[in-house]
């Protein structure tokens, strides 16, 4: 599995990007909002990628995301019955992840419904299927996902069974607690025992 692609931007359109790492171009599928992150072309850059071989005929295609985010509310997306990578790069691009995250905790079909390539029906599912695995954006506090710190912290506590939205507010109140100054090992220990 490639875990993500490191190297220099060699061509870029919204939709697809080429990353040369080390003289081998590997062409990459990316959403929208990656695209926006991407440095001019000729400059260093670092995908997180979603290495997808399929079940039908053996092609293999990349998906690249900017963010941690990005990835992960892909993979959820393509948890889904129905949703494949190129469906869930799609919607990706069309919507935020907050905006997202926010629609499905909320149970908002309407919205969801409103993407291309989601009808009702899909969207009653993405809502059944993901309402557990995903919260609402907290608008206060910092991002945990804009810390390295805080992020390492989150997905400790993910990989211990917590969901993504419990396991970012147990950090936040850790970081409330400890400051600043607190390791990744204290906060994921302070997470504990608040939860």
């Amino acid at each position: 599995m490639i875990a993500f692609l490191q190297g220099k931007l060699a061509e870029a359109t919204p939709t697809r990007v080429v990353i040369d790492c080390h003289g081998v171009g590997y062409q990459v599928f990316i959403p929208v909002s990656s695209y926006d992150k991407l440095p001019s072309v000729g400059g260093d850059v670092k995908l997180l990628t979603y290495h997808h071989v399929s079940a039908q005929d053996g092609t293999q295609q990349l998906f690249g995301f900017a963010t941690a985010n990005e990835r992960e509310m892909f993979l959820l997306l393509i948890s889904i019955n129905g949703i494949g990578p190129k469906l869930g790069c799609n919607i990706l691009s069309n919507a935020s992840v907050t905006s997202l995250r926010n629609a499905i905790a909320s149970g908002d079909t309407k919205t969801l419904s409103l993407l291309r390539g989601i009808g009702k029906k899909t969207a009653e599912r993405l809502i059944v299927e993901l309402k557990d695995k995903v919260g609402a954006e907290l608008p206060r506090g910092p991002k945990p996902s804009a810390d390295p710190k805080l992020a390492d912290a989150v997905m400790a506590l993910v990989s211990l069974g917590y969901k993504q939205a419990d396991a970012e507010q147990a950090v936040m109140a850790a970081t409330q607690k400890l400051g600043a100054a607190g390791s990744v090992e204290e906060l994921v220990r302070a997470s504990l025992c608040n939860t």
